[in-house]
């Protein structure tokens, strides 16, 4: 049995099956489901991604010239000129928000769900990603009058410390209304058999869930569009837990509605950081809208797709949809929606690099916008894209580039942040960056960009401005007190 990789693709993992027995290796997979009690819905979603991948000849490429850049998206503040905003809390009233927190940030040595990450303070309390988002829904039901259902889709790893937290809110109640729905999971498997791991050493990391994209099959089984309709909801604005620029909107909502759209991905304009992520074009063919991500790029296509003037928007993820016009689509599909299929390879334990290779296969949320051919952009300002990945970007969430208001908004001045680069060989798992900031991260408001190379341990009251650096001394090091990190690195306290 060989596995030969396909023309192109030298940074994407995805493989012509050669010779594998794709029934008898999807069974035994099928087979590991149902002795965990996976249901047949979880099943049949996994049988088509693993299809997919096994016989893909071509990794699932979107070529240039098969696209048109996505132009002319109308913008946030375009759209707010126009509106009618006493009208604008009737459409609001209609939105229910859904959170995808299946994450466990392992890419920052997380454990637990990375909802429960630390942020920062605010009036003396610790707040962390889910505290905020809680915030923002319980705020906007008491100030619009508005009912505002929160639902999270979780795993199977990041469930029950969820639900515990909501059960300690008081101020949130949700009883009508189901405040959660798992999210299918799915065998790791061996790529060069095709059939899933065994990990006995931890059996619980032979398992993952299939990709944000699993939120369709999930909601379709779980029957939360049918109680929503029930209970007089038309819409549904989903985003990731980690962004805590994504919160409810009734500009957006009254937009969306004035649309008559069935489904509207919120887009942000690209930098050169962003120049690598999944952008939005049009398909030449049908004139629909995709989603295409930098794995689906062919590499004699990666100028032009990394060309931030030819295409200008990027996927923040935060999508709204129609409610019945996505029932409609998953009672079509038998709630399997035919998205393109990512193969992700990893190893199956993430924080063990010496550990084997398997295949995660995954889709996209975003992905199912091929899918309307009423489907449509709206362009909005980085305030409302502030995701956390990596430690890099909690280090400015933590700054004093942002405050957090009595609203639960992250307000910034301009939001153009500074470039960030800690060393990974100490600051990339949280354990590593706490131990390293145990007053608080410097100061950030006069840097252009921070670069840290080696073990620096940071004091209190530290301030870096225009391009600080701090270079590798050998060993560990200390920034003291009150000092001010500047281009090269700790000021001296002398005047020349």
């Amino acid at each position: 049995m060989t596995t030969s990789p396909i023309d192109r693709l030298d940074d994407v993992h995805c493989y012509r099956r050669e010779g594998l027995d794709v029934t008898d290796s999807f069974e035994c997979a099928a087979a590991k489901m149902r002795e965990a009690g996976m249901s047949d819905m979880a099943i049949a979603q996994f049988e088509r991604l693993y299809r997919v991948w096994s016989e893909s000849t071509d990794g699932g490429v979107i070529r240039e010239d098969d696209v048109e850049p996505l132009t002319g998206v109308p913008s946030f503040h375009e759209v707010y000129e126009t509106i009618d905003h006493d009208k604008a809390v009737d459409a609001f009233a209609k939105t229910a928000f859904l959170k995808l927190n299946g994450g466990l940030g392992t890419s920052m040595g997380l454990a637990g769900p990375k909802s429960l990450l630390p942020i920062r303070r605010h009036k003396a309390r610790q707040m962390r990603f889910i505290d905020i988002i809680l915030g923002q829904v319980i705020t906007a039901r008491a100030r619009l009058g508005v009912p505002l259902p929160l639902v999270f889709m979780n795993s199977f790893r990041t469930s029950e410390e969820t639900m515990k937290v909501l059960r300690s809110k008081r101020k949130f109640r949700q009883t009508e209304i189901p405040r959660e729905i798992i999210q299918h999971q799915e065998p790791k498997i061996d790529p060069k058999t095709g059939r899933p791991v065994s990990w006995p050493a931890e059996a619980e990391l032979e398992w993952c869930p299939p990709g944000h994209g699993d939120l369709y099959s999930t909601i379709w089984e779980s029957g939360l569009l049918d109680v929503l309709q029930e209970h007089g909801f038309s819409y549904l604005f989903i985003s990731n837990s980690d962004n805590l620029g994504a919160r409810p909107s009734r500009t957006l909502a009254q937009h969306f509605e004035n649309t008559g759209s069935s489904f509207m991905a919120e887009v942000a304009v690209r930098t050169a950081a962003d120049r690598k992520g999944g952008h939005l074009v049009r398909d030449r063919k049908t004139g629909r809208l995709r989603l295409r991500e930098m794995t689906q790029v062919a590499q004699e296509d990666m100028a032009s797709a990394e060309n931030i003037d030819k295409h200008p928007y990027f996927n923040t993820n935060s999508i709204w949809v129609r409610i019945d016009a996505l029932k409609a689509k998953l009672e079509q599909y038998q709630g399997v929606l035919p998205l393109p299929v990512i193969c992700n390879y990893k190893t199956i334990d993430p924080t063990d690099p010496d550990s084997p290779e398997v295949v995660q296969l995954e889709t996209a949320m975003g992905a199912a916008i091929s899918l309307f051919d009423d489907a449509t952009c709206v362009q909005v300002d980085r305030m409302r894209f502030l995701p956390v990945k990596t430690t890099n970007d909690l280090f400015i969430m933590r700054s004093d580039r942002f405050h957090l208001t009595d609203s639960y908004e992250m307000v910034d001045g301009n939001y153009i942040f500074p470039q960030v680069d800690l060393d990974p060989r100490y600051y990339r798992f949280i354990q590593d960056f706490d131990e390293r900031f145990p007053y608080s991260v410097p100061s950030l408001a006069a840097a252009n960009s921070v670069v840290v190379k080696g073990d620096w341990t940071f004091g209190q009251d530290v301030s870096m401005y225009s391009d600080a650096r701090l270079e590798d001394q050998g060993s560990s090091a200390y920034v003291p007190r009150g000092e001010f990190v500047g281009p090269q690195g700790i000021e001296p306290d002398d005047w020349l």
